[in-house]
């Protein structure tokens, strides 16, 4: 015979196991996705195509916050202090997630050890634009021209440790020019200027300056893959008058150390459905945007692999952000 104090236990047990609330769903409330530049650029355009499909699969908001700084690193410097719930991310390019830590002295952060990688979501091509007013046509013409004219053709980028600076130091580097540095807080003030012919050129994401080559106001001089782009099948790639240079760019997202492992995966699995779907596909290849949507282990390994890429280039060229 089962003792009373055994049987009371028991039922007690099942009392409170058929009133206890149920485990809190993911997500509850809107989830932040933060992003280290201006409204206007290539990842806020990303950013906000995902946004409200990726908010009608989990069931909540999705808020696309613009927080500018430093090439990204406030931003980052953010979301390493941001409590590791899942509702506060960081979507970020190969310049603040992987450049930035081999470029800038006293970088703050761990990034294997501050941060989770969730999932690369695309990546891209840049190409080299230059405004009409600079009297080329071609990458052997921009070359010959700037070495007639030393430190009188400038470029513009989205800050110090950007991937347009990195992009614009390492074609300096593998052409021996001394194209200078001029540094905005974001990829579409540089663009607008470059527009207004205060700058000479920048290397930017299609989806920025191609509105602007079409309407004339620039030269898309050419592409830094390794092979021709198919939004620009007719432009060459840099590769192709100065042997081995290539930048490709790519938006990953990372949450903040010890997100629970399953709240990262739901994020990136919605991501990677999102991203499948045709009408979203359709224009991000408009804007000369290439589908990815990895793993998170998928991520971890690559980002890590771009670190070091980006690191040995910023030290075998002595690349500063002077």
């Amino acid at each position: 015979m089962k003792h009373p104090l055994l049987a009371c236990a028991a039922a007690c047990a099942v009392w409170n196991m058929a009133w206890a609330p149920a485990a809190a769903a993911y997500p509850e409330r809107p989830i932040r996705i933060v992003i280290g530049f201006p409204p206007g650029g290539a990842i806020d355009t990303i950013g906000r195509l995902i946004g409200p499909r990726l908010a009608e699969r989990l069931g909540q908001s999705v808020v696309i916050e613009n927080k500018p700084g430093a090439g990204g690193i406030v931003a980052l410097q953010g979301i390493g202090k941001a409590e590791p719930d899942g509702y506060t991310v960081l979507m970020g390019t190969m310049g603040n997630l992987s450049i930035s830590p081999g470029l800038v002295k006293d970088f703050s952060f761990d990034m294997e050890k501050d941060f989770a990688p969730v999932t690369v979501v695309a990546s891209s091509v840049m190409v080299v634009y230059t405004h009409p007013s600079l009297p080329v046509r071609s990458v052997p013409e921009l070359i010959a021209y700037a070495k007639a004219n030393p430190d009188k053709v400038n470029f513009a980028s989205s800050g110090n440790g950007g991937l347009p600076h990195m992009a614009g130091e390492l074609f300096n580097s593998a052409t021996g020019l001394k194209l200078v540095h001029v540094p905005y807080s974001g990829s579409a003030p540089a663009v607008k200027d470059v527009v207004a012919g205060q700058v000479q050129m920048t290397i930017e994401a299609p989806a920025i300056g191609l509105p602007f080559v079409q309407s004339g106001q620039l030269r898309a001089l050419a592409t830094t893959g390794r092979e021709r782009s198919p939004v620009l099948p007719d432009v060459p790639t840099v590769a192709e008058s100065v042997p081995g240079y290539e930048v490709t760019n790519w938006f990953g997202i990372v949450a903040p150390a010890r997100t629970p492992a399953d709240r990262i995966e739901r994020l990136q699995k919605e991501i990677a459905v999102v991203l499948k779907e045709p009408e979203i596909r359709k224009r991000l290849d408009a804007l000369g945007v290439a589908v990815v949507g990895s793993t998170p282990a998928q991520a971890g390994r690559y980002m890590a692999e771009e670190r070091a890429r980006w690191t040995k280039v910023i030290k075998d060229a002595n690349i500063t952000t002077n």
